[in-house]
């Protein structure tokens, strides 16, 4: 239906979609992914945690393991993609409707730890495409 309508972006993972009602896992995010890729979709994948995550430590951790859902079900011919039609949107679920804003340097901590993901998980090209 996208396609027929030249819709040529998705935005998949975002954490509405993640939370109640829907509650859509990692791996079914990473699945979605997939399929929008197969359909030839360029995608806008959101990736963050929660206040809890955060202050425990565990930020970067929960990121990960949602990047690697996604790159366990793109095949590896579509590892090239990521950073042109897989595109990574951080999302700080503890600052949505909060009026907390994530800082410059965390939002950088964030996004240097996803490039260095990228890097030593899917591919070099990859990270340096990731902005």
């Amino acid at each position: 239906m996208l396609e027929d309508m030249k819709v040529p972006w998705v935005v998949l993972g975002h954490s509405e979609r993640r939370a109640p009602p829907f509650n859509e896992s990692n791996e079914f995010v990473g699945k979605k992914v997939a399929h929008a890729r197969f359909h030839g979709l360029s995608v806008i994948v959101c990736v963050g945690e929660t206040l809890e995550q955060r202050e425990s430590g565990r930020a970067l951790e929960v990121i990960f393991e949602q990047l690697q859902a996604i790159a366990d079900e793109i095949d590896d011919r579509e590892h090239s993609s990521w950073g042109s039609q897989v595109v990574i949107a951080y999302e700080p679920i503890w600052a949505i409707g909060t009026g907390v804003v994530a800082t410059p340097e965390q939002a950088q901590e964030i996004h240097a730890g996803i490039r260095q993901w990228l890097s030593g998980n899917v591919s070099g090209e990859g990270s340096q495409a990731t902005r």
